[in-house]
């Protein structure tokens, strides 16, 4: 096996059009002659280039509507025929099989079609049979053949054959490795769709690829590797998100941001809203009727930990509201849109990331999330349980004011995206003392009170922020100590999922205390 392999016949067959005239032209002023299919067969001859249609290479006309035109042995014995094996070369001589050199290929747009919202039929046609047997077959025989999928390698791979007079080994097994990805997640998105279809939540293979857009500095720490991918579904977010100024995002950016998106999104858009964000926990969560307010109260919360923390934005993010963001260090700003002025006055901030996302994500929308473990995985369904005022059970003799009512949905919104055991403190739609990732409850419950205390010490308030607050858990209270916590820290109503077998013991506490509670039915741990 020689290094170069020569390109002396190329097989193109693409479905995305875009750059492959250029590349083409550039084959074949190398010495290369062109054979092809149906519209790139047109597209290549418009633009003055000769081609040879594959059914004269295989003897045998297109039919089916496309269906069958390269599934023959005139196009597989030219990829798959060893150039080193004398039997190969007999039977491609006995079988006037012409060796092919090169494969350009690129697949059906399924997935594009899948995201259109397309009917069962237009999806089903748009599976590709005969770019990904090609492409299997070229790759496995790239010793002596290259296969091109992407057409970001056009010129990279041009550029090699018109410098050394083909492609070297090297560039054939990378280009072998990258054809095999394509043709997996190609195959990971059928089956996919086709679980979606017929209702299969956890078949029993699952598979899952994406599109890396970047390789980042590192991950979690400097010592680890890390890249961020691209999984195609479609929930605006940060994978669809503009960058418009600042560093490159890193992992931990990425993973942080991601987080508080996800909560903004929770609290819907109705009113402007804004949360900060801590390594993936919320520091301070805020509605108000402007943006700036609604930035200044949840700043209050928590402004030692705010510092350097992702803020996220419910709506457009304007030049006030930018003016107090940039009076303290930040990591990155998201919101769906940035207004100019705003823009101008964060750009002072040359490091600041921020991103423009388009929109919010529906919070109820269904998909998985996985985790791995050692030797495998964990797959369920997201977290799109939501409750609103309706679905809530008054245990307690007292029934929360409307007020109340309206914080303690706020803050079991927020509790959801808080790392168990969560307990949040609200007052006024907005956050006065959070409590994240204890091991106990009672823990969670001192801790978000002592935060609010210190929050109230830092705004020069005569009494800790929590007084006259409501109070959200993430999961049932075990026992009443976590409830007599929060009531200590001058919490009046309580909103918990309820079910523990000592439901009883806790609501008599409750109503002891002076207490409101109600019951979600519906638990929001979060590891």
């Amino acid at each position: 096996m020689t290094n170069i392999s020569p390109v002396r016949r190329a097989l193109i067959s693409v479905s995305d059009k875009e750059g492959v005239e250029t590349f083409a032209r550039r084959l074949a002023a190398a010495g290369a002659e062109i054979v092809s299919t149906g519209g790139t067969a047109t597209l290549l001859r418009k633009a003055g280039l000769a081609v040879r249609d594959v059914s004269e290479l295989t003897g045998f006309p297109e039919m089916m509507d496309g269906r069958v035109k390269t599934l023959h042995p005139k196009v597989h014995g030219g990829l798959l025929a060893l150039r080193d094996n004398e039997d190969h070369l007999q039977a491609m001589k006995a079988h006037e099989i012409a060796p092919i050199d090169l494969l350009v290929v690129n697949l059906y747009p399924f997935e594009k079609t899948v995201a259109a919202g397309a009917d069962y039929e237009t999806c089903v046609e748009n599976i590709d049979i005969g770019g990904p047997a090609m492409i299997r077959a070229a790759s496995k025989n790239h010793g002596g053949v290259g296969v091109v999928t992407d057409p970001e390698d056009y010129d990279g791979v041009a550029a090699e054959i018109e410098l050394k007079g083909g492609l070297t080994f090297e560039t054939k097994k990378r280009l072998a490795a990258a054809a095999y990805a394509r043709t997996a997640a190609y195959d990971a998105a059928i089956s996919t769709w086709f679980a979606r279809e017929i209702g299969e939540t956890f078949p029993k293979r699952f598979a899952v690829a994406g599109t890396r857009a970047d390789i980042l500095r590192y991950g979690e720490n400097p010592h680890q590797k890390a890249a961020f991918y691209k999984s195609g579904a479609e929930r605006c977010g940060v994978a669809t998100a503009s960058q418009l100024q600042g560093k490159a995002l890193s992992y931990n950016n990425l993973n942080d941001t991601d987080a508080a998106y996800e909560l903004i999104a929770e609290l819907g858009t109705e009113k402007p809203t804004v949360a900060i964000i801590k390594h993936a926990n919320p520091c301070g969560v805020a509605s108000a009727a402007t943006m700036g307010e609604a930035y200044d109260r949840a700043l209050r919360c928590d402004p030692v930990s705010a510092f350097g923390g992702i803020i996220a934005l419910n709506k457009r993010l304007d030049a006030e509201t930018a003016e107090k963001i940039t009076a303290i260090f930040s990591e990155v700003i998201i919101a769906p849109e940035i207004d100019e002025e705003a823009l101008a006055i964060v750009k002072a901030k040359k490091n600041l990331r921020v991103l423009a996302a388009g929109g919010v994500p529906d919070p109820a929308q269904e998909g998985l999330v996985m985790r791995p473990l050692a030797g495998g995985f964990l797959l369920q369904s997201r977290d799109s349980g939501r409750i609103d005022e309706s679905a809530l059970k008054v245990v307690t003799r007292r029934t929360p004011s409307a007020n109340e009512m309206r914080d303690l949905v706020f803050a079991f919104r927020i509790a959801k995206h808080v790392k168990s055991n969560a307990i949040v403190y609200v007052k006024d739609e907005a956050t006065v003392g959070i409590g994240a990732g204890q091991m106990s409850r009672v823990d969670s419950s001192r801790i978000a009170a002592q935060k609010s205390a210190d929050a109230a010490k830092a705004a020069g308030a005569a009494e800790p922020l929590a007084i006259g607050s409501v109070v959200a858990s993430d999961a049932f209270f075990p026992f009443a100590d976590g409830l007599l916590a929060a009531a200590e820290a001058g919490a009046t109503a309580i909103i918990q999922p309820g079910g523990s077998m000592r439901d009883e013991e806790v609501i008599k506490a409750a109503d002891e205390a002076g207490l409101a509670m109600v019951f979600t039915g519906m638990r929001h741990f979060r590891h």
